[in-house]
C-alpha cells in the first residue's frame, strides 16, 4: 500500500478544524461523568474554532512559527535584471499550488487561485527582470493521473500571458520533489542562481528544501515570496471568524506541520 497517498487525508486530520472539532466531541461526551473538564473542552475547542479563524490570530501565528522572508524590493529586482544580462545564468522557479481537473467554464482543465497567482508573479518577476521561468507542479499524493499542474501552467502561461515557460517539471507530488527533481533540469542549463517563487507562508519549507537539493551542485536559492499583504489591522473586524483568516491558519498549520516532519 502506497502511505504517501494518504498524506492528503493525514494532513487534514491535522490542520484546522478537525483536531478542534474532536475536542468539542470529546468535551461532549464527557460532560456526563466529570462535567467540568467536559465543558473546558467543550470551551477550549469553541475558543479554538473561533480564534483559529480570526486574521489577528493566524497573521500573529504566521510570524511566530514560519517567519516568512519580505518581498523583494525594487532594488533587488533592478539588481537581478542587470546580472541577467551580464551573465544569463539565473532563472525563476514558480512551485505550483494545486489545479483543477476540469474547469467548465473552460471546458479544460486550470490552475487553482493559489498556482495562478504564483504564475502570475513568477511571470510578472520574469519581465522585469529578463529571467527565464520555470515551473514545478505534478498530480499530487492525491491526485489523478493525468495532465500535471506544469503542463496546465505551460498553456496558461503561454496562451494567457504571451510568455513561454523554459522549463516544466510535471512529475513531482509534494514539496520536497518540487526541489528534488527541478533542480537537476536547472543545473543541465547551467543555471547556478534559482529566484523561488511561492507564497510567503509556504516560502520557509520550500526554501529549505531547495536550498538542501541544490547544495551539490553549488546553486544559490534567492527566495521570492508573494502574496504576503496583510487583511488585519482593522480594528475589531479582526477579532470575527472569517474565510480569509480560517484559511491562512489551515496554511500556516500545515505548513509547521510539514517542515516539522521533513516534508
Amino acid at each position: 500500500m502506497d502511505l504517501g497517498a494518504w498524506k492528503p487525508v493525514l494532513g487534514a486530520l491535522v490542520v484546522p478544524p478537525v483536531p478542534l472539532l474532536l475536542l468539542v466531541v470529546a468535551g461532549a461526551l464527557g460532560v456526563a461523568r466529570r462535567r467540568a473538564w467536559g465543558a473546558l473542552l467543550v470551551a477550549l475547542g469553541v475558543a479554538g474554532l473561533w480564534f483559529g479563524a480570526t486574521g489577528v490570530a493566524s497573521d500573529w501565528l504566521e510570524r511566530r512559527l514560519l517567519k516568512p522572508p519580505p518581498a523583494l524590493p525594487a532594488a533587488r529586482i533592478e539588481a537581478l535584471r542587470r546580472d541577467a544580462s551580464a551573465r544569463g545564468t539565473g532563472a525563476i522557479v514558480v512551485l505550483g499550488g494545486g489545479m483543477d481537473a476540469l474547469a467548465p467554464e473552460y471546458g479544460t482543465s486550470s490552475l487553482s487561485d493559489a498556482s495562478l497567482q504564483r504564475l502570475r508573479y513568477g511571470l510578472w518577476l520574469g519581465r522585469q527582470t529578463g529571467l527565464p521561468v520555470g515551473f514545478s507542479g505534478g498530480t499530487g499524493w492525491g491526485g489523478d493521473a493525468g495532465t500535471s499542474e506544469a503542463e496546465v501552467a505551460s498553456r496558461i502561461a503561454a496562451q494567457e500571458f504571451g510568455r513561454p515557460l523554459r522549463w516544466t517539471e510535471g512529475t513531482s507530488r509534494d514539496t520536497r520533489e518540487n526541489a528534488a527533481r527541478m533542480v537537476p533540469l536547472l543545473q543541465r542549463a547551467g543555471i547556478t542562481h534559482v529566484v523561488l517563487v511561492t507564497h510567503g507562508w509556504h516560502m520557509p519549507r520550500a526554501l529549505a528544501q531547495f536550498e538542501r537539493a541544490a547544495a551539490p551542485a553549488g546553486i544559490r536559492i534567492e527566495p521570492a515570496p508573494m502574496g504576503l499583504a496583510k487583511r488585519s489591522g482593522r480594528g475589531a473586524i479582526d477579532w470575527l471568524p472569517s474565510a480569509h483568516g480560517f484559511a491562512r491558519m489551515r496554511h500556516v498549520v500545515h505548513e509547521w506541520v510539514g517542515r516539522t516532519a521533513g516534508h
